[in-house]
């Protein structure tokens, strides 16, 4: 008799997931308020997010279902850069960039930048819903800024402390991946790469990826 036996649960295999999160969505699954959520997104089950990024925020959010990838991802100690696009109301002249470099005081503690430079606008950029408010006499420029921490708004306060407030806040890498080629809303899955698996003792990795709107379709709540 033929084998009749079904395959293993794909759901029980480590996955890991980049999703750009549009401008305010939180990063999570529920919200009791009726804000936009994860949950609108298709998103497979039983993932959750590594890291937070803020709801006025948008940009690369990665997610697992692996409890040693969220904290090899996540967790401080283990120093994953994370890069931002951001748009500042002000012009970013050399000692407000060396400062955010050398440090800035922030009521929770010093913050420095590992990286702070000037860039043109990023190729490729969806527009904002609502748009920034843009004023006449004010120019606006965008930076790069590479931190190793995730303090709660913390490249909003870095910002604000050298004078440069930020009208705009885009993720654009986290470690090794990058937001390259996802739309507010889209999401797709990826093999990680070798040296990150091998440091968080998983021998089974995903396979592939597959690029998904995810823009209108919802899914039941998650408590």
């Amino acid at each position: 008799m033929p084998n009749t036996k079904s395959s293993p649960d794909q759901r029980n295999r480590p996955r890991l997931i980049l999703v750009n999160k549009p401008y305010r969505m939180l990063s999570q699954f529920r919200d009791d308020s009726g804000r936009a959520t994860l949950g609108n997104l298709g998103l497979p089950p039983d993932v959750y997010p590594a890291g937070r990024l803020d709801y006025d925020s948008e940009g690369l959010l990665i997610l697992t279902n692996h409890g040693p990838w969220q904290a090899r991802i996540s967790h401080p100690r283990h120093k994953m850069a994370k890069t931002y696009w951001v748009q500042v109301e002000g012009a970013p002249n050399s000692p407000a960039r060396q400062r955010l470099l050398s440090g800035v005081q922030l009521k929770d503690g010093p913050a420095r930048a590992m990286e702070a430079y000037l860039i043109d606008q990023p190729d490729g950029l969806w527009p904002r819903d609502p748009p920034i408010r843009h004023r006449r006499h004010i120019p606006t420029h965008w930076l790069a800024l590479t931190l190793i921490e995730g303090r709660n708004r913390q490249v909003r306060r870095m910002t604000a402390a050298v004078g440069l407030p930020t009208l705009r806040l885009i993720r654009a890498r986290i470690g090794p991946w990058e937001l390259s080629g996802l739309l507010p809303g889209q999401w797709r899955e990826i093999t990680p790469p070798a040296d990150f698996v091998a440091a968080t003792g998983v021998s089974r990795k995903p396979t592939g990826y597959r690029p998904h709107a995810g823009r209108t379709r919802r899914r039941p709540r998650r408590g």
